[in-house]
Order: structure tokens, then sequence, then C-alpha cells
């Protein structure tokens, strides 16, 4: 099942964002294939980063949760809010 992780970080936390990316990107680029989209959100004037909203593929909602959860911007206490929903991927999604 796919899973979207929306995540709004702490405000003023972009020193915390910026020095724990690079560690994040290497996380991200270790799930492979349960990884399937992601990216920043961004600032309404689109200069900064302000949360995450990830796609993963998952057998659970928990296995989704544990793979969140071991994210580095997780562990360094980044984030104000997460959000996991199971999604259903309807428009263009695979196979289409």
């Amino acid at each position: 099942m796919f899973y979207v992780i929306y995540c709004l970080d702490k405000p003023n936390a972009e020193n915390v964002r910026a020095e724990i990316r690079p560690a994040h990107l290497k996380y991200v680029d270790a799930s492979g294939e349960m990884m399937k989209l992601g990216g920043p959100l961004l600032s309404e004037d689109g200069a900064g980063m302000v949360g995450s909203m990830l796609i993963i593929e998952a057998a659970t909602l928990s296995a989704a949760q544990d793979w969140a959860a071991g994210d580095p911007y997780a562990k360094a206490g980044l984030f104000q809010t997460v959000h996991i929903n199971p999604w259903k991927w309807v428009i263009k999604g695979p196979g289409a």
C-alpha cells in the first residue's frame, strides 16, 4: 500500500533542516523502491523549505510509521507535525 507522509517544520528550524539535509537525502536514497516520490514543501514565496511530503510503499501503516520515525529529520526533531495516511494512487499511477 502507498502512504503519504506530510510533515511541517517547527518555526524557525531552517538551520536544523540545512544541517540534517545530507543525512535525510542519504536515508531516502537508501530506501530504494520503497520511495516513490517526494520533496520539500515551500514557503508561500517559494524561497524557503517549510516541510516535507513523501509517498512511500510499505506493507502496513506501522511499517510506514517506523520508516518515517527513522528519517534523520524526524530524529533531529525538525517536524512540528507529521501526518501519515494510506493513499490510493489513481491518476497516472503505476501501470497507467
